[in-house]
């Protein structure tokens, strides 16, 4: 990070490099676009002004090829824009199975992150160079924005949703990390700064510091406290589903639907167990809400997580 003056900031992941080439090939369109319009309107003024000697004797009255051609070719040029653009943006949230999750809890006002081995960092993030990761974010408060404009992403971090961005950092360095919505008085001095290592270095960073917990092995313990296990395990008495290798699991639901087991059903269920009752089982379930916090429940996740696919009960 320095002071200098850049038309764009560096481009430092492969978000960024995509983005740039749509905003290039963007600028160059409606800048033809807009020069060839300007063009004509200069053209047609002076060529017809009162006073010139144009000959207007023969003027068309219509010209339908004309018309369709003007029409339906920027409408083309820009719907090929429109899809490009869409294309790249489904490129941040699509599921990446290598991705490597990072946990962002917004608040007002810093950004509290944690890495799977428990590895937490406020206003900072390190990322190792040249792997996928996937921040899971949600906000304890108010809705913040996370942005990097050297990745060139941001994406909106609301209270109660989680919202995810996948990406892959491709130059080392620090790069600047702001909150593109206003959150309150102090909302400017909500930012931080994201650190990319090389691959050696980052695993050596991450050893170090407050790891001696995971995220897995604190959300199996807060999984025990909170009494799921209770109801989940095997052994109980219960018949409540199995929650082992949930994460990506298709999940059947009572009212007839089907989903894809995610980081944002797992917390609905714990939050607002009504919502999606799974099929085959009575809605029994308490919530939970006001009594979990998020930090506990992204622990809770990433231990459900850690429990990977089919039957897995006694991997604890």
């Amino acid at each position: 990070m320095n002071g200098g003056f850049y038309l764009l900031p560096p481009s430092a992941s492969d978000a960024a490099a995509r983005y740039d080439i749509l905003m290039l090939a963007e600028f160059l369109l409606t800048g033809f676009v807009a020069l060839a319009v300007a063009f004509l309107i200069v053209y047609f003024s002076v060529r017809y002004r009162r006073d010139s000697g144009a000959d207007r004797s023969a003027a068309p009255v219509r010209g339908r090829r004309l018309e369709i051609a003007w029409t339906v070719i920027p409408l083309l040029l820009f719907l090929c824009a429109f899809a490009w653009a869409a294309y790249d943006y489904a490129q941040l949230h699509r599921e990446r199975p290598d991705a490597t999750p990072v946990f962002v809890v917004a608040k007002q006002w810093m950004w509290k992150l944690e890495h799977t081995n428990g590895r937490r960092e406020i206003d900072e993030l390190h990322l190792p160079l040249g792997q996928p990761v996937r921040l899971v974010m949600t906000s304890q408060d108010v809705i913040h924005s996370f942005y990097v404009p050297a990745f060139r992403i941001k994406q909106d971090v609301v209270p109660g949703r989680y919202t995810t961005i996948s990406f892959t950092p491709t130059e080392a360095g620090e790069f600047h990390l702001f909150c593109a919505e206003y959150c309150g008085t102090e909302h400017a001095a909500m930012r931080g700064r994201v650190v990319v290592m090389r691959p050696d270095q980052f695993a050596a960073w991450l050893q170090q510091g407050n790891a001696s917990e995971g995220m897995a092995a604190r959300g199996f313990e807060l999984y025990r406290r909170y009494g799921c296990s209770g109801c989940h395990e095997a052994q109980s008495s219960v018949h409540a589903p199995d929650l082992h290798g949930l994460l990506g699991r298709t999940v059947h639901l009572q009212d007839g639907r089907t989903l894809v087991a995610d980081e944002a059903y797992v917390r609905d269920s714990v939050l607002l167990p009504k919502k999606d009752v799974v099929a085959g089982y009575e809605p029994i379930m308490p919530s939970f809400a006001g009594q979990i916090g998020e930090e506990d429940l992204l622990a809770i996740i990433e231990y459900l997580r850690s429990t990977g696919g089919g039957d897995a009960r006694t991997g604890h």
